[in-house]
């Protein structure tokens, strides 16, 4: 970081003289004092001599913490803390509150540093990573050593991956198929993709799957698209079963209707129809009588 920023320094200045050379060549003819006094105004009113010295120091700065950084994650623990920090920070800006938690007992008291409830199962992951041994790899200079050390990080990586697959990838007690190693860490995570593609592959078959922050992500969308296309098909079925519950009410309406109209509103129908007879029989007879006493 701080030689990007000594090279920014240097395009700085590099500008600065080429800006000179241009006022000297539309120059016909240039005095020292001149040219003393151009580089002088140029510096002054860019502000350069504050600039340098401000990057300067936010270079020396950034360099302090970044050996802070470094430092911290060299020691076991502390690099814990921030895998399980980091994490945590990506869970809570990706997933509900209900969908995963943090350094809970699962499994019949296994603990992951943290569990994803997903529609596979529980999606266990862990956050701890050996990188001892990758550490003093990448500091050796001797190939033979550097050779010795990446064995051991190899040999680390298969001890680490094997525990998470035995730990965590239990279908038969509610996880699911496959757990999570997650590396915190970038450049060791694409050290692995790139040097260690086959002790992967090979885990991977046991249902181990090492993510970064990066790919950890990716995979939590997939995982919320899976609940999200669950909770679609539970709403629909839902809705399905009430549509059927009404329709059989509507079917229970209709048999009742057809009782009470084939039984009663039909037979009443046809009573009426013959009382309404008898009644204009009576009629009849009772006019011809009345017509027949009229006509004595």
């Amino acid at each position: 970081m701080i030689e990007t920023l000594l090279l920014l320094i240097t395009f700085l200045l590099l500008v600065l003289i080429g800006l000179v050379f241009f006022l000297i060549s539309r120059s016909k003819k240039t005095e020292p004092n001149e040219l003393k006094g151009v580089l002088s105004t140029v510096w002054t009113e860019l502000g350069l001599g504050e600039k340098i010295g401000t990057l300067s120091k936010q270079a020396e700065e950034m360099q302090k913490n970044y050996r802070s950084f470094e430092q911290m994650l060299r020691i076991p623990t502390e690099r814990g803390y921030f895998g399980e920090l980091g994490l945590e920070t990506i869970l809570k800006d990706q997933l509900p509150p209900e969908m995963f938690d943090m350094r809970i007992q699962v499994l019949d008291g296994k603990t992951p540093d943290a569990h994803i409830r997903s529609t596979v199962g529980l999606i266990c992951v862990d956050s701890k990573f050996p990188l001892d041994n990758y550490q003093k790899m990448l500091e050796l200079r001797d190939p033979e050593e550097k050779k010795s050390y990446k064995n051991l990080f190899r040999r680390d990586i298969e001890i680490h991956l094997s525990k998470i697959a035995k730990d965590y990838v239990c279908p038969e007690k509610g996880s699911a198929e496959f757990a999570f190693a997650y590396i915190p860490v970038e450049s060791v995570a694409y050290y692995l993709l790139t040097e260690e593609s086959e002790t992967l592959q090979k885990y991977i078959r046991k249902g181990v799957q090492v993510v970064s922050p990066l790919t950890l992500s990716q995979r939590i969308e997939l995982i919320k698209s899976g609940v999200t296309a669950q909770k679609l098909s539970e709403n629909a079925q839902k809705v399905q079963n009430e549509v059927n519950k009404i329709a059989n009410g509507f079917k229970k309406v209709d048999e009742s209707w057809k009782i009470l109209y084939d039984s009663h509103i039909k037979n009443l129908s046809r009573k009426a129809d013959e009382l309404d007879e008898a009644y204009k029989k009576l009629r009849d007879e009772f006019n011809n009588i009345r017509k027949g006493d009229l006509t004595e």
